[in-house]
């Protein structure tokens, strides 16, 4: 009995003396500066506000408008990418556990059962009582045996296995912070495209009123013009603001449409008519978030954390590089019952047992041992580079983000006196030229003024929701189930 104990003693002695050669992780210091940029770009609130951070914030609270969150809803639901990476995520699952699996003994139960029959002139002579030798004869051979076993069990004393172990793991987190990077680029994605429909569409309904507006004109200089009290001139000139207005709608109509197939792609089915917006509207379609004051605050984005947990991964396979120079040891064991008869199986006496240790020295390779250690280094080199280039684009993303926050509402306030000029200059040239003080080019660089005003105030307004929304996804907002 003693015996039979010793080898597991072995074995849990030998377990507990496991080192790692991985080298010790330390978190690299960000290559950024510790607080967001300040100038006249980044006045207001970009940084040292009150308020919930944006990687706090699941993206049903960041949305206020119920119809995209519909949207977005259907999005996670049926988007493809997202669900290829949620695929991803079991897969990296199981290839840690088939590496963890390695750690424990594969213990397999078998029941062997042998007959032979030999021909006589292959079978050894009997004898006699007396002692004389028999003509052989065709003889039978039985043997069965029933047994638990332990076949080439890997006595990790170097950490081999377990450094590769926790590079599985490593990577299956990294799988994960992948799943919700992606999750977070479809949740700007479609809110992005989903302002973009509404500002085409606006864009489309301002073509339409200038169209019918310049038609009128046109109309109304058409016979002016056939009485002898307008110009040939005024007359082509109003006919050039119909036919741009006639390219803009086009243009528009294409584009609506356009933001509509990227709104199925994105959503993965076609997007119902009643979710879909024709306006921006003034009323808040997203929550206000903070940036915070630390640039800190950028470590717990997905991209930044799946980054860093392949440089750990990476961290690993050096310990299991290291390892390789080092004597692997196996055990081979088993341990059961053998008789010749079936019925014998379980007599006493008829256990058996077997302990077969295999030490292996790797002594000459041609160097391939050094090289796989030299390209585990380099890997984790090259893992530690974009580990900090990622820091360094996440950053200029937020501080460009809050560039526009700074001035973006500057623009809005400029831009929405301009309209009312411009459309107070465009009233009064159209009386101008009604009383025939002034001729139609007035009215024609008016309207044109107009126009454009007005287009560029739906860019300005699409361009402040789409801030937030970068905002958010720059500071890591986008989760949350």
């Amino acid at each position: 009995m003693k015996r039979k104990a010793l080898p597991i003693i072995l074995i849990v002695a030998c377990l507990a003396g496991c080192v790692s050669l991985a080298p010790e992780y330390k978190r690299p210091a960000p290559p950024v500066p510790a607080n967001w940029p300040t100038g006249a770009a980044y006045k207001g609130p970009a940084g040292g506000e009150t308020g919930p951070a944006a990687v706090d914030m699941e993206w049903r609270k960041f949305c206020i408008d119920e119809k995209l969150r519909k949207v977005i809803g259907l999005a996670l639901d049926n988007n493809r990418d997202l669900r290829m990476a949620a695929l991803n995520i079991e897969r990296a699952q199981g290839v840690y556990q088939i590496q963890r699996a390695v750690l424990f003994p594969q213990v397999s139960a078998s029941a062997v059962g042998n007959e032979q029959r030999l021909p006589a002139d292959l079978s050894a002579p009997g004898l006699s009582a007396t002692g004389v030798p028999l003509s052989p004869s065709p003889t039978v051979s039985r043997q069965y045996s029933v047994g638990l076993g332990v076949n080439s069990y890997e006595l990790d004393l170097f950490g081999r296995v377990r450094s590769l172990k926790d590079q599985a793991l490593e990577q299956f987190f990294a799988t994960e912070e992948a799943r919700r990077s992606v999750q977070i680029s479809l949740v700007a994605s479609v809110a992005n495209a989903y302002l973009s429909r509404a500002a085409d569409y606006e864009s489309l309904k301002v073509s339409r009123d200038t169209l019918e507006s310049q038609e009128a004109s046109y109309k109304i200089i058409e016979r002016r013009f056939s009485v002898g009290t307008s110009s040939q001139l005024d007359l082509r000139q109003a006919q050039t603001r119909v036919d741009a207005a006639r390219v803009d709608i086009a243009l528009f109509t294409a584009l609506v449409a356009q933001d509509e197939n990227t709104l199925t792609f994105l959503v993965g089915s076609p997007v119902p008519a009643e979710l879909l917006s024709d306006e921006m509207g003034a009323d808040a379609v997203f929550a206000d978030i903070a940036a915070g004051v630390s640039s800190e605050v950028l470590l717990r984005r997905p991209d930044i954390l799946r980054a860093e947990h392949q440089l750990k991964a990476a961290n690993a396979n050096i310990g299991a590089a290291r390892a390789a120079f080092f004597p692997t040891i196996l055990l081979t064991t088993n341990v059961g019952t053998m008789s010749s008869q079936m019925t014998g199986l379980f007599r006493y006496g008829q256990d058996t047992w077997g302990f077969a240790p295999q030490i292996t020295l790797p002594i000459f390779d041609a160097g391939s041992r050094w090289a796989s250690l030299k390209v585990a280094k380099a890997d984790q080199a090259i893992f530690l580079a974009q580990y900090e280039k990622a820091i360094q684009t996440a950053f200029r993303e937020v501080a460009d983000a809050l560039a526009v926050r700074g001035t973006v509402g500057d623009q809005l306030t400029a831009q929405e006196s301009m309209v009312y000029a411009s459309s107070e200059a465009y009233r009064l040239s159209d009386a101008r030229y009604t009383k025939g003080i002034d001729n139609y080019l007035g009215v024609l660089d008016s309207q044109r003024s107009l126009y454009a005003a007005r287009l560029r105030l739906i860019n300005i307004r699409f361009s402040r929701f789409a801030n937030m929304v970068n905002l958010y996804k720059a500071l890591g907002g986008g989760t949350g189930e």
